[in-house]
C-alpha cells in the first residue's frame, strides 16, 4: 500500500536513513559501507520511491548523488534494482538547501535561504510526498520541526562512535510508530510520525 494511498490528503516531508543499532548513521571516518542494502531491500527501497516526486538535499548529499547515481545508471554491469533507483533519481526534481553551492545539475534547483517557507508552499502543492536525504540538513529540518515521518533501516551492526542519526535537540522528540518490517538480512525498517499529542 503506498504512502499517499495510507494519507491521501497530506503531502509529508519524510526522512529515510540507515542507522546503526547504537544511533550512528556514518562511522567515525564517514563510512557508509555497512548500510549498503541487498536485493530484498534494495526492491523495497524501490518500492516506497514510487510515492516520491521531490528530493530535498543539503550540499554534500547532492553533490555525493551527483557523482554517483548518474555514473550507475550508465554502467551496463549495474545492478537492476541500482539501475531502477539511478533511473528515477535523475528523473526527479530535486532541491538543494546550500549558501555555498553557486548552481545545480540533474533536474535541481537551488534554495539559499528561507528553508521553513519553501517546505510551507511544497506542502501546499498537490503532489506525492517529499524525500529528505542528508545529516547535516535533517538536523535543521528536525529543530525546525519540518519532518512529518521518520523511516528508518536498523543495521544489525554497532559502530561504537561516529555521527549519530538526531542532533543535539533543544526538547523531545515524541514518535508513534505506524509500521514496522523485518528482512532476511536483519535489518528492521520502522516507519514513525511525530505524536504531537506528546510533544
Amino acid at each position: 500500500m503506498s504512502q499517499n494511498a495510507r494519507f491521501p490528503d497530506q503531502r509529508k516531508v519524510i526522512y529515510s536513513q540507515m542507522v546503526s543499532l547504537d544511533g550512528y548513521i556514518e562511522g567515525p571516518n564517514g563510512e557508509i559501507d555497512w548500510g549498503t542494502p541487498d536485493r530484498e531491500l534494495f526492491n523495497f527501497i524501490n518500492e516506497l520511491e514510487s510515492d516520491i516526486d521531490i528530493h530535498l538535499y543539503g550540499r554534500r548529499t547532492y553533490e555525493n548523488m551527483a557523482n554517483y547515481w548518474p555514473a550507475v545508471e550508465r554502467n551496463p554491469k549495474s545492478t537492476e534494482q541500482e539501475m531502477e533507483w539511478a533511473h528515477k533519481w535523475v528523473e526527479i526534481p530535486k532541491i538543494v538547501f546550500s549558501k555555498t553551492l553557486d548552481k545545480v545539475e540533474w533536474n535541481a534547483r537551488l534554495i539559499k535561504d528561507n528553508i521553513s517557507k519553501e517546505i510551507a508552499k511544497l506542502k501546499a502543492q498537490p503532489g506525492k510526498n517529499c524525500s529528505l536525504g542528508g545529516a547535516a540538513l535533517a538536523s535543521t529540518f528536525i529543530q525546525l520541526g519540518l519532518i512529518d515521518e521518520y523511516c528508518l533501516y536498523i543495521y544489525p551492526v554497532a559502530l561504537g562512535r561516529g555521527k549519530p542519526l538526531f542532533p543535539l535537540l533543544n526538547a523531545r522528540i515524541h514518535l508513534q510508530l505506524i509500521e514496522t518490517r523485518s528482512f532476511d538480512s536483519g535489518v528492521v525498517f520502522l516507519r514513525y510520525h511525530p505524536n504531537a499529542e506528546r510533544q
